[in-house]
């Protein structure tokens, strides 16, 4: 027996169409990816696992590979070694134009002699579709970014973040099942880029698509993200979501370059770790084998009255600055082996009433369940 079905309740109930709210994403799967330039190793073995519908985030200093990993995605650039897999069909000699991926790059790369419906409905022109689907594609594409009264607009005549959507517009009006954003937001102000990081987010959490985005801004990998891949020379140092990644950094590198902290060397004797002259309560040691880090962010700290009970660990120092940032007041504090650690308090009334004043001899505190100790970065 068969049955009749309307074609537009199938394309809805299978989530094809766009803003269906369901997971039109597919799996990523990389392995042992290289990529070489000369005796530069841009990527060196990388394996990544992708999840469908994921908001992944490369995340990683100027020349870490971030970018070289997105452009091997993306099919601009072959890698020497390794595979990549789209739902586990094998994609790394597959051209870009035959990928089915979205792709916005970080000047957006419109065309000035376009205007906005043009600009967005080019991929659907390349891919020949008929123009009356097309019209419909564009607008409703233009609708899930707020631009839809801008058809008609020239580019020249768009602000930055009105491009920055026309952009996201023109990489999803196709419907693909991975989109790749390429430090799309750096050419905002912070005002418009933090705006647009949510904006973005909404949009992935609307459509569902595996989106992989690149950043070296710290921040904007953890208000955006489902996880964060943190890469360094070439290598995935960890994979994880936001606020174990900042929480429970597994390395020096990592707990340095994601937000704000002073390591301090810690050492193993007598049975326990020592760190700036004292004793650490509350230490985990995972691994011995390595050079060891106490880690102190300047939100994790406070400054302790004598009475203090034994929660805390604390070290003994001197104020040798106080500054007033608006939001917040940070105070230096040199402690009695000479390292200068920054603590962060809310500028308050009643943190404004307690600051020290320079010179001032204080404790400073870590609570033991904020007590991170991390290992060096493998060679």
């Amino acid at each position: 027996m068969t049955t009749d079905i309307d074609p537009a309740l199938e394309r809805s109930a299978t989530g094809e169409r766009m803003g269906a709210d369901l997971r039109p994403g597919v799996p990523i799967q990389i392995r042992q990816l290289s990529k070489v330039y000369g005796s530069f190793r841009a990527l060196d073995a990388v394996d990544l696992d992708v999840r469908s519908g994921e908001f992944l985030t490369l995340l990683g200093p100027s020349g870490s590979g971030k970018s070289t990993l997105l452009m091997a995605l993306a099919g601009f650039s072959r890698p020497n070694s390794g595979s990549i897999a789209f739902d586990g069909d094998e994609v790394t000699r597959r051209p870009p134009h035959k990928r089915n991926i979205g792709v916005v790059f970080q000047n957006y790369a419109l065309f000035p002699h376009m205007n906005v419906a043009a600009n967005v409905g080019y991929p659907l022109r390349l891919r020949r579709v008929g123009r009356a689907e097309t019209a419909d594609r564009v607008r409703r594409a233009l609708d899930l970014v707020q631009l839809s009264s801008m058809l008609e607009r020239t580019i020249d005549s768009l602000s930055g973040g009105q491009r920055q959507r026309v952009a996201l517009a023109r990489a999803i009006v196709f419907e693909p099942k991975i989109l790749l954003m390429d430090e799309p937001l750096s050419a905002l102000d912070k005002k418009l880029r933090e705006h647009m990081q949510i904006e973005i987010r909404h949009l992935h959490e609307k459509l569902g698509v595996t989106t992989i985005y690149v950043t070296h801004d710290q921040r904007e990998a953890l208000t955006m993200s489902d996880r964060i891949a943190v890469i360094n020379q070439g290598r995935i140092a960890q994979i994880d979501k936001p606020r174990e990644l900042y929480e429970a950094p597994a390395s020096r590198f990592v707990a340095e370059f994601i937000g704000e902290a002073v390591l301090l060397p810690v050492e193993l004797r007598e049975g326990a770790a020592w760190c700036a002259g004292c004793r650490l309560q509350g230490v985990k040691i995972a691994d011995r084998s390595r050079p060891l880090y106490l880690v102190l962010r300047p939100e994790k700290l406070d400054l302790l009255p004598a009475a203090t009970g034994g929660d805390w660990n604390r070290f003994p120092g001197r104020v040798r600055e106080v500054v007033y940032q608006g939001d917040s007041v940070l105070v230096a504090i040199q402690l009695e082996g000479g390292t200068l650690v920054n603590l962060r308090k809310a500028s308050d009334r009643s943190s404004l009433n307690q600051l020290p004043a320079n010179g001032d001899a204080v404790v400073l505190g870590v609570h033991l369940e904020d007590t991170l100790v991390v290992p060096e970065d493998r060679p």
